[in-house]
């Protein structure tokens, strides 16, 4: 009995040899790991070691039956191993916990797949050396020319358990902190990686047969005609397509129209519609490549990692697209209700707007030329609330790099277009303005014409001599505008057109008013009544200034009516015989000449004109 508790004694006191360091998680440093493993070793140990002294101490306890005393002492002290024991399986277990959390295993991989992790240290071997090591191991066991799976072993020792090939070869060593942090024996775990190995090897040598791969060999010769018949016949379709399409372009190739819009010409449309053939050709061909590498490649075990990276290369942005559509499909209803409510409610405006154009909805101050633009502001607006709802909808509205972009595109804009946003804010005060119309002749400036657009941003004007003027609408708000066509839709009046003629003193100003009424009289679109009336606007030293004025409803025809009108005034002051000349030139001229034509001369005044010239030449 005394021999056992010093052997007891000397054990505990005694610094195992197996040490076992546990590799710890980044968050712990390295001396409280290998603190840790020893101590969780050491209690291990101490649990052996109470464990045989419990049944040596029941042994006594059977045989010291029938002595009292004895059989109290050795109840007293087997009470205080028991709950010393207890004690140490607690912190036993809590030790364990702890490494278990902060535990980093190595993978041993000594072929493509990973047969199991090692998480524990062994004296000055680390966890990951230790991987290596046991995969240098295996790999040097499976050259081997003369293999025995048989003679794989397990072998119990003082410090674990071994598991060894049968010429003595240690592939590995399962100590009692890798059984712990598993949650298992030694032994079953021993026997665990013992069958990986096994069966690992097997299956390597099994793959790098002769048989096998003169298999591959063919695999892939397989698999290389039959990617090359692909591509030919993905070559013949798309080849018997672009011949189908070319002898049918009238039917297939005429072109592009999107609701009377031109997108594509015949040509156009026919180069890309060939253009796109063969990018989808091409695009085919590159798939069926991409997608046989991942098939050759894991014919070959050395070979088959790179499979699954080939594979991830397209089935990774595949299932991320995949994922963010089905993610994304609650937002997209919400958003297609948002169009759909925005959609009808610009359809209940645009009737009310039809309804008011055609006169058959009545608002005080509101003129029926208003209710397009102002329903054109209100869809704008609209769809500008839209869009603010949408928002925050759309796929990466809420990251960084989107509102970035938006940020920047609208400082771009709000930097880029102040003229623009003056000339539209100008084409909104002008249409509720209405100084003039689409087909009005106009003056703005120093420029005269027909009004033959209005935008929002500019006005475009088409001059007498058929020039298109485009003016900013900025500019016609500064500018004061006449409008010529206003009063020619009233019925009543209509547009003065005048012009101003002097005549000396010499000639009766009753006679000069009726030559000009009837002058203008005999004008082309100048209108009888209101009738024709004249104004004398001056007198001067040598003359009189006689203004005719007259009513037209055809504003756009001036030029042609004023040419015309002085026409007529030339023939009817020449029929009156009153002369249209500078009085200047009157003075200065032989009195016995006249500038009227002679075939006005008629009767006594032809004859006087004669006898004057005779005169004159005497």
């Amino acid at each position: 009995m005394n021999k056992f508790l010093l052997i007891v004694l000397l054990a505990l006191l005694v610094k195992p040899q197996q040490v076992l360091p546990q590799e710890i998680s980044k968050t712990d440093n390295a001396n409280s790991g290998l603190q840790n493993q020893a101590e969780a070793s050491i209690l291990y140990q101490q649990q052996k070691l109470d464990s045989l002294l419990m049944l040596k101490l029941q042994d006594e306890l059977i045989k010291a039956s029938g002595n009292e005393l004895k059989t109290k002492q050795l109840e007293q002290k087997l009470q205080i191993i028991e709950s010393g024991d207890s004690l140490r399986k607690v912190e036993l277990l809590n030790k364990i916990e702890t490494m278990r959390k902060s535990a980093k295993g190595f993978a041993v991989n000594p072929f493509s797949d990973t047969l199991f992790y090692i998480y524990a240290n062994i004296a000055s071997f680390g966890a990951k050396e230790r991987a290596e090591n046991i995969k240098k191991r295996i790999k040097t066991l499976y050259e081997e020319p003369f293999f025995r799976p048989d003679s794989l072993l397990v072998r119990p020792t003082e410090n674990g358990v071994e598991i060894l090939y049968s010429d003595g070869f240690i592939i590995l060593l399962v100590t009692n902190v890798d059984a712990l942090l598993l949650n298992t024996s030694e032994l079953k775990l021993a026997s665990k990686y013992n069958e990986a190995i096994k069966a690992s090897l097997i299956k390597e040598r099994k793959a790098n047969s002769l048989t096998n791969w003169l298999i591959r060999i063919c695999l892939v010769i397989l698999i290389i005609i039959g990617l090359s018949l692909l591509i030919f016949l993905t070559n013949k379709i798309f080849g018997w397509v672009k011949k189908s399409l070319f002898a049918n372009r009238d039917k297939f190739l005429k072109g592009l129209t999107i609701k009377k819009i031109k997108i594509f010409t015949t040509a156009h449309f026919e180069k890309f519609v060939m253009q796109a053939i063969n990018f989808l050709r091409i695009i085919l061909i590159f798939l069926a490549v991409f997608l046989s590498l991942p098939l050759l490649f894991s014919i070959f075990p050395e070979t088959r990692m790179w499979t699954t990276t080939l594979l991830g290369w397209i089935l990774n942005p595949a299932r991320i697209a995949l994922k963010g559509v089905i993610d994304f499909l609650p937002n997209l209803f919400s958003i297609l209700v948002i169009v759909f409510i925005f959609k009808y409610a610009i359809k209940g405006i645009r009737y009310f707007v039809v309804q008011i154009e055609k006169g058959e909805i009545q608002i005080n101050g509101f003129h029926e030329d208003w209710a397009q633009p102002t329903f054109r502001i209100l869809k704008f607006l609209l769809y500008a609330f839209m869009l603010v709802l949408i928002f925050p909808y759309l796929p990466g509205s809420g990251s960084p790099a989107f509102q970035g972009v938006s940020v920047f595109i609208g400082i771009l804009f709000s930097l880029g277009s102040s003229s623009a946003i003056a000339n539209m804010v100008a084409g909104m005060v002008i249409t509720y303005m209405r100084p003039f119309k689409i087909g009005d002749r106009v003056k703005i400036g120093e420029i005269t014409g027909d009004v033959v657009e209005k935008t929002t941003l500019v006005t475009r004007i088409r001059t007498i001599k058929n020039e298109d003027v485009t003016v900013p609408n900025s500019t016609v708000l500064l500018s004061s505008t006449t409008n010529y066509s206003t009063n020619t839709r009233n019925k009543d009046t209509g547009l003065i057109m005048h012009t101003t003629v002097t005549i000396g003193y010499d000639a009766p100003w009753k006679d000069v008013h009726q030559a000009l009424i009837s002058a203008a009289l005999r004008t082309t679109f100048i209108l009888k009544k209101p009738s024709p009336f004249v104004l004398q606007t001056s007198l001067d030293d040598f003359y009189v200034s006689y203004q005719i004025n007259c009513y037209t409803k055809e504003a756009n025809k001036q030029a042609t009516i004023y040419s015309e009108l002085h026409q007529n005034i030339q023939d009817c002051f020449n029929e009156a015989g009153i002369e249209i000349m500078s009085p200047h030139y009157e003075h200065q001229r032989r009195g016995n000449t006249t500038t009227i034509p002679a075939n006005y001369m008629v009767g006594d005044d032809f004859a006087l004109g004669i006898v004057d010239e005779n005169l004159e030449g005497e």
